[in-house]
């Protein structure tokens, strides 16, 4: 007979994987939705209300303000609310905000709703985060950087859906339709999130630890810097690739589709690509790789036109760009204790909300230029290659007891 003293402690079970599946939901709405699907109506906005491409630049640049403003609140708002109900709440006003989007044409009013939904999209995609790390504890190696794959793979399948969604509705409806669609899309989200929550593992700031201490934001800076430059580098194609691919290569509505539908697909299956390689990988060399891959994405429409430059691309830089969020976030789960994670990947994701909140306007202006779409886009591509090289310098923290 084994005394109560000699018995080995439980192992806590796996969080059922339609679990993160559901938290998922988050960067589905706040990141494919949200964010991502505006490419999608930009051209159409800017034709049908007479926008430069540095105005309509500016509605993504507030989209990434509120952003960085939300990244700066989500772990005091979840130390003091708990992360499960911040995410829960943040993600049913982001939704709200996306589907009143279609209800105005007045520019400093679509500007107000963008720095709202990136605001409340970012509450939530923290918290998500947060509670998607405490659900990858324990494991083989590959589990944390897969399940936080899985995770933010949710901003592919909201590109997918945008893809088949919005551009049938454009011809008919015009972009209000468009925003009203994204908005539906995101309230659905929002209801399998919710649905999800109740089995989701509590994370430890919840249980009344803070997330202070214990980590060294000096320690990260080549990390912090590298994702800043990347918010930097992918918010630019992501925002004028659609434009540039129908004014530059005259491309047809259902080749859009097609090609935004391709982008998300990699994104997602990427989840579950990248996921050994990242538990491989030590210190800034998973940054390193997955930035690099995105850099080669967005530098082949500008390389090789026609539609074989542009698939190739969304392969590339859709199969890459969310694994390198996943490589970011597993790198601080190894830099702090738990009781820290959500208040780690808050200061990360501040980083890349600066970046984030300078690469549209940056790009929309180069891109009013004489050089058109294509200056912008080739900024981008030269800020992700310097972010591939500062994020090589980031050393491994050490093991933790």
């Amino acid at each position: 007979m084994i005394s109560s003293t000699q018995r080995p402690q439980q192992t806590p079970k796996a969080t059922p994987i339609w679990v993160v599946i559901g938290l998922a939901m988050g960067p589905t709405v706040a990141l494919g939705l949200a964010r991502f699907a505006y490419a999608l109506l930009l051209p159409p906005m800017r034709a049908g209300l007479g926008w430069s491409y540095a105005a309509a630049g500016a509605l993504n640049t507030a989209n990434a303000a509120g952003y960085l403003v939300g990244a700066l609140a989500a772990a005091a708002f979840g130390r003091r609310f708990g992360d499960k109900r911040v995410f829960a709440v943040s993600l049913l006003l982001t939704a709200l905000a996306v589907g009143a989007s279609g209800l105005t044409a007045e520019f400093s009013r679509q500007l107000a709703l963008r720095f709202g939904a990136g605001f409340t999209g970012a509450l939530a995609f923290v918290a998500g985060a947060g509670l998607t790390a405490a659900a990858a504890h324990g494991g083989a190696r590959s589990r944390a950087p897969t399940i936080l794959g899985l995770y933010f793979a949710g901003g592919g399948l909201g590109i997918t859906a945008s893809a088949l969604a919005v551009p049938p509705l454009l011809a008919a409806f015009g972009w209000r339709g468009g925003w009203l669609a994204l908005g539906g899309l995101s309230l659905l989200a929002t209801i399998i999130a919710w649905a999800a929550l109740g089995r989701a593992p509590r994370t430890a700031s919840a249980a009344g630890k803070h997330g202070h201490g214990s980590w060294s934001v000096r320690f990260m800076v080549p990390k912090l810097l590298a994702y800043g430059l990347f918010g930097a580098g992918y918010i630019a194609y992501m925002t004028f690739i659609i434009a540039y691919l129908r004014s530059a290569e005259q491309f047809s509505g259902f080749e859009i589709s097609a090609f935004w539908a391709v982008l998300g697909i990699a994104a997602i299956l990427a989840a579950f690509a990248w996921g050994p390689v990242l538990g491989r990988l030590k210190g800034g060399w998973g940054t390193t790789a997955t930035v690099g891959v995105v850099t080669l994405g967005a530098a082949m429409p500008l390389i090789y036109g026609g539609i074989a430059g542009a698939f190739l691309s969304a392969i590339l830089f859709g199969g890459s760009f969310l694994a390198v969020v996943a490589a970011v976030s597993s790198f601080g789960r190894r830099v702090a204790p738990p009781h820290a994670w959500t208040a780690v990947i808050g200061a990360l994701t501040v980083a890349f909300g600066i970046g984030q909140s300078i690469g549209p306007v940056l790009s929309g202006m180069l891109s009013d230029g004489s050089g058109g779409v294509a200056t912008g886009l080739w900024v981008s591509v030269a800020i992700l290659a310097v972010a591939c090289v500062v994020a090589a310098t980031q050393p491994e923290p050490r093991e933790r007891s």
